[in-house]
């Protein structure tokens, strides 16, 4: 089951089931109570789970009351800032309420996967037992269990006591807190200083059960130079080969073995240099689908990939197929499907740092995101196959042709991608919509001339096309 999709049938078996370790019930029908973070806290600790606000429990199970119609967008926006303030919950969390519809009454519900790191609340650690929120900060005991639980579950999360800021790259601070500006202006990073990036984003830590504090392999994998990268893995580099002519060998080549942040950057210039673009209107917007494709492939072999093997991870390009490997801890084997996979957190730091720079999105929405935009892309469903090497194959061709779009669609998609860049060549848009032919495109183009909606500038060579 997704965590990330609930259906209403899903939910009425919940509710039939009641709480227990991973489902809680906050009614919660005009404001967000404290046990909610606490909840959250205690689910990130332990298992993950369920939350849902405007239910209660009745007799062992749960009951719909619904939230405040009026209070939905104030919850959701106080839940996001609430785990986004690093004062409140520590490492902070980027979740979402949901909004769910029954028998006219409205549910607001979060799925909240395990953590690898150790989650406070309020300055307190809270763990899941049963049905119930136990604060066990007080308990050696049961602290130094769900520490040793989480240190041995995520090799990101090996802490480094020797090094220091002078192995990483400090400017890239600067570039991590402006993506995460663009996405949310007043990102909590935004204010802090290097160390209290660090440490809100996880990648600066202290074993409570040894003592021990430091960077964490997350921080390095992310900040470090290359030659501390080296050090740590010297196995570690993601090959991207390009095959066209060459079946054998390559016709280009592009060895990466740097930092993640920059890695994602030379990843994207690579699959962009390989493989057309093609813009489609998505929710009424002209996408590039190529590229939003190319996000997920790449933050997948970057995020969630076991980086205790030496394994390299390979991203292939050829003319029918984009291609990846990664060797990947499989808790299933075989091939994914979108509406019935339990998605789960490889590597959280990682995971969530993307998020926040907008490189990623919830767990669980990458599969979806792909299947969605290859689609779109080549009119095919993409493979994922879990295992001991997750690979992924995302087919390139496309088996429908332009006869099949409607007109209005095909001017509807040329307005569009005038609107962001401003002119065109019939070549451009040859290649970029996916047209069958150069003589289809320029007949749509004359035709949309006639109707007074674009410009023809220029002849021969030199003619493109502008609105008017």
């Amino acid at each position: 089951m997704n965590q990330s999709i609930l259906s209403s049938e899903r939910f009425k078996e919940i509710l039939e089931t009641g709480e227990n370790v991973t489902v809680e019930f906050k009614t919660c029908q005009n404001e967000l109570s404290n046990s909610v973070f606490e909840t959250v806290c205690s689910f990130s600790n332990r298992f993950g789970g369920y939350i849902f606000l405007g239910v209660e429990e009745e007799n062992g199970k749960g009951g719909v009351i619904g939230v405040n119609p009026k209070n939905i967008q104030n919850l959701k926006k106080n839940f996001i800032n609430v785990l986004g303030n690093p004062n409140k919950i520590n490492p902070s969390l980027f979740l979402n309420l949901e909004e769910l519809e029954i028998d006219g009454k409205i549910v607001l519900w979060c799925y909240v996967p395990v953590s690898s790191e150790v989650e406070f609340c309020d300055n307190k650690i809270f763990d899941r037992n049963g049905d119930a929120d136990q604060n066990i900060t007080k308990s050696v005991d049961l602290v130094a269990n769900l520490f040793s639980r989480k240190s041995h579950a995520f090799y990101e999360r090996q802490i480094f006591p020797y090094v220091t800021t002078e192995h990483l790259r400090l400017e890239l601070i600067q570039k991590a807190k402006r993506l995460a500006l663009v996405k949310n202006e007043n990102h909590p990073w935004k204010e802090m200083d290097d160390m209290e990036f660090f440490k809100s984003a996880g990648l600066y830590e202290k074993n409570l059960i040894t003592g021990e504090k430091g960077f964490n392999l997350a921080a390095i994998l992310l900040f470090g130079k290359d030659t501390t990268i080296q050090n740590v893995l010297p196995a570690y580099r993601t090959d991207a080969i390009f095959r066209d002519e060459n079946q054998d060998r390559y016709d280009d080549r592009l060895i990466v073995d740097t930092n993640l942040i920059e890695s994602y950057d030379l990843l994207l210039e690579f699959v962009q240099k390989h493989t057309n673009d093609k813009f489609f209107l998505v929710d009424n917007q002209s996408t590039s689908v190529r590229d939003k494709i190319a996000r997920e492939v790449i933050s997948n072999i970057l995020v969630h990939r076991e980086y205790s093997s030496s394994f390299p991870a390979k991203l292939i390009i050829d003319k029918e197929k984009i291609y990846t490997e990664n060797w990947n801890k499989a808790l299933t084997f075989g091939k994914l499907n979108p509406n019935d996979f339990t998605p789960y957190p490889k590597n959280p730091i990682l995971a969530k740092f993307f998020m926040n720079i907008n490189r990623a999105d919830s767990l669980g929405s990458g599969v979806r995101n792909l299947y969605k935009f290859t689609k779109i892309y080549s009119d095919s469903e993409p493979d994922l196959e879990e295992g001991d090497v997750f690979k992924i194959t995302i087919p390139l061709i496309k088996k429908v042709s332009i006869v099949e779009n409607t007109l209005e669609s095909n001017e509807s998609a040329i307005l569009d991608y005038l609107k962001v860049h401003k002119k065109c060549t019939a070549t451009e848009l040859l290649s970029v919509l996916g047209f069958k032919s150069k003589t289809s495109v320029q007949k749509l183009l004359s035709k949309m001339i006639e109707k007074n909606v674009i410009q023809k500038i220029g002849n021969g060579k030199n003619t493109f096309y502008c609105l008017k």
